[in-house]
């Protein structure tokens, strides 16, 4: 696709949702229709695809008995059919008014588009308690399926058994229900995304309390989370009658749990807040959720009660920006506290799991190589906290540095000096004569001397440190814990077999690169250890990533991973997307463009030196996405297939084919790379 069609947000499963707050005017049915179309055609203007206005918008809330005076109401109908009227080039329109019907009046959603009334859906369950006396006015909805109305010269479906579609978008589909309905023990919303739904809108009223503005939040998040959807949410704000009570406009809306946007409350000026939601991930997390489709089932199927409604959208506005917070580290989060809460619960399911996996043998001691790089540092603090669990001296750990054809003093240094300051016993084993003869044993260019540095040489020498280290474990009664990340894995980085992709218990199999370094700055923040080691553990973190099997250029420069299978930042942020929410290739390009196109946009983890901070443009994203699906989907497989034992530590999943990740062995990259190119073209050179 072209620039213009990558960066629209449609073409990725996006919908751009505008939740607004008019200034409402007490029973000034004409002011309060024209404070609507002011916010729609702002809204329009700004790409909105559908727009979310306040229960009973186009009467007011707070008018008690004038609800019941047809002078009242027959203005009412007369602005609907402005409203339907004027709606012919704006987006959906979802407005409260109260209609009448069969001698009955109802609190009811509008739902208008393209010039025509697609359906109005009344309020189920009506408050009758405290402060509310809705029942004295209207009639529930609660029940009614299958009906009509005629309403301002427009005859249209009635009933709370609507859900609307969007033609040509199959992701863009919206249930609609009002204020107290979702204070219910079962909310029609549920049964709306039972339906099929995936963007659920409120609107409500809602006078303000203390403490209410939490308690809807927390329904908002709840109900988005429960029912994978996208939860919009929009109260009446400021010129509601405050006889008795009193607003704050809040709005808000969610995705499956995440707060995407909220308005500032208590304002006074009419505010339109926007999200775009991502439809398509929460289209495929239902696919995935075998929970969700039995309850359906278990319901009877709504689907098969509602009727589903189609309507034409119409063509956005110009589209700047995206609405959505799209983070650069999927597995650390850049809230402060939230990033010390998942830190501490990572950290500790790593040791608990070593813990459990240590008592269930009989083993004395835990069998660790220790490199001096990020992952062996990580594996051999949380062994050294599982030794304090267990009421071990951490001298039962077996530490053993085994330095090769390439190690660095630097390295070196800094896996003796951890092994010293953690209390470990340390020791030190030479691989090179044992590299050489077996590399000789096979006839390697390399012992004749040549400077021959491929794969097998490398190889040579990752899989004897971990030949060396099982045979240890069986000297000495313990068992090996693997250091090898979840980000290795997924792009095959590590020696299959006798390698560093077995061990007897693969501790960091779970976590992967990018939240290791923070997992061992969170241990020097909080003071897991002592200053010296901390000292040394900040050494570790701010040293470039090297496998250091391949000895320097002739310009000194080390063997650095992320120039050859790309910066882990991007590399974790293609796992999480692919892996976790199954997202097609272009649409990871286009959030991580986002994400990544302007360093100075969006947030950083706390503590993000900024000397590391850099920003990446599109050609280099593609660049490096066509390595990650070339890796992980044709050549690694295999590894992954045969992982040893490990924690899952990340809601962003694990690759273990016991856990999160099943896929056959002899696969192919070719359907992944022929998308990535078909949406956006070919990849440049390089």
């Amino acid at each position: 696709m072209g620039a213009e069609r990558f960066e629209a947000i449609e073409t990725h499963g996006l919908v751009r949702l505008a939740a607004a707050t008019p200034e409402a005017s007490v029973a000034d049915i004409g002011a309060n229709a024209a404070a609507i179309l002011r916010l729609a055609r702002e809204a329009a203007g700004n790409g909105a695809d559908i727009i979310l206005f306040p229960e009973l918008s186009l009467s007011s809330y707070a008018i008690d008995d004038l609800h019941l005076q047809d002078a009242l109401l027959d203005r009412v109908e007369a602005e609907i059919g402005r409203l339907v009227e004027e709606s012919a080039d704006l987006p959906v329109l979802l407005v409260g008014a109260p209609v009448r019907r069969a001698g009955r009046l109802y609190n009811a959603a509008l739902v208008i588009a393209g010039g025509k009334l697609l359906g109005v859906v009344p309020k189920s369950y009506l408050p009758n308690y405290r402060e509310y006396y809705e029942k004295r006015w209207f009639a529930p909805g609660a029940g009614l399926a299958g009906l009509e109305i005629d309403l301002a010269g427009y005859r249209a479906p009635f009933g709370p058994d609507l859900i609307f579609e969007a033609e040509g978008r199959g992701d863009f589909i919206f249930h609609v229900e009002i204020c107290e309905d979702y204070w219910a023990p079962l909310p029609p919303s549920t049964f709306g995304a039972l339906a099929g739904a995936l963007i659920l809108c409120n609107l409500s009223a809602s006078n303000i309390i203390v403490g209410k503005a939490r308690d809807r939040d927390l329904l908002s998040a709840a109900q988005s989370m429960r029912c994978i959807a996208a939860y919009a949410y929009s109260a009446a704000g400021y010129g509601e009658s405050t006889t008795d009570m009193a607003w704050d406009g809040q709005a808000m809306v969610h995705e499956m749990g995440d707060l995407l946007a909220e308005s500032a409350r208590f304002g006074d000026a009419p505010e339109i807040i926007y999200a775009d939601i991502d439809a398509q991930r929460l289209r495929l997390e239902r696919m995935r959720n075998g929970t969700f489709n039995d309850t359906a089932e278990a319901m009877g199927h709504p689907e098969q009660r509602f009727r589903k409604v189609a309507f034409e959208a119409v063509a956005a506005g110009k589209r700047e920006g995206l609405y959505r917070p799209v983070r650069r580290f999927p597995f650390v989060p850049a809230d402060p506290a939230r990033l010390d809460a998942d830190c501490y619960e990572a950290f500790n399911i790593q040791v608990e799991g070593l813990v459990t996996r240590f008592r269930a043998t009989s083993g004395k001691h835990l069998v660790i190589g220790v490199s001096g790089g990020l992952d062996s540092t990580h594996a051999l603090i949380v062994a050294a906290k599982a030794c304090d669990r267990l009421g071990l001296p951490r001298s039962a750990i077996l530490g053993y540095t085994m330095p090769g054809f390439a190690t660095g003093e630097t390295t070196k240094a800094n896996a003796w000096a951890l092994m010293k300051a953690l209390g470990v016993t340390g020791e030190e084993i030479d691989i090179r004569p044992a590299a050489r003869q077996m590399l000789a044993d096979m006839n390697h260019p390399f012992a004749r001397g040549e400077a021959v540095y491929d794969v097998t040489f490398e190889n040579v020498q990752a899989g004897l440190r971990t030949d060396y280290l099982f045979r240890l474990a069986n000297r000495h009664g313990g068992f090996v814990v693997g250091t090898g990340d979840l980000s290795e894995l997924a792009l095959g980085w590590c020696t299959y077999g006798v390698g560093d992709q077995m061990s007897h218990y693969a501790v960091n199999s779970g976590v992967p690169k990018t939240l290791i370094q923070y997992l061992i700055r969170w241990c020097i923040a909080t003071n897991q250890f002592d200053a010296e080691t901390d000292g040394i553990l900040q050494a570790i973190v701010d040293q470039e990533i090297s496998p250091e099997l391949v000895p320097a250029d002739a310009s000194g420069a080390m063997q650095s991973t992320e120039s050859r299978v790309g910066p882990y930042a991007l590399n974790d942020f293609f796992l999480h997307h692919i892996v976790r929410w199954g997202q097609p290739p272009s649409k990871v390009a286009f959030l991580a463009w986002h994400a990544w196109r302007d360093m100075k946009e969006g947030g950083w983890p706390p503590g993000y030196p900024d000397s590391a901070k850099q920003a990446y443009d599109l050609p280099t994203i593609r660049h490096w996405l066509d390595n990650f699906l070339y890796r992980f989907f044709t050549i690694s497989q295999f590894k992954r297939s045969a992982l040893p034992n490990g924690p899952k530590v990340s809601g962003g999943g694990a690759l273990s084919p016991r856990g999160d990740w099943r896929a056959p062995s002899d696969g192919t990259a070719t359907l992944w790379l022929d998308e990535l190119e078909r949406r956006i073209g070919p990849a440049d050179e390089r």
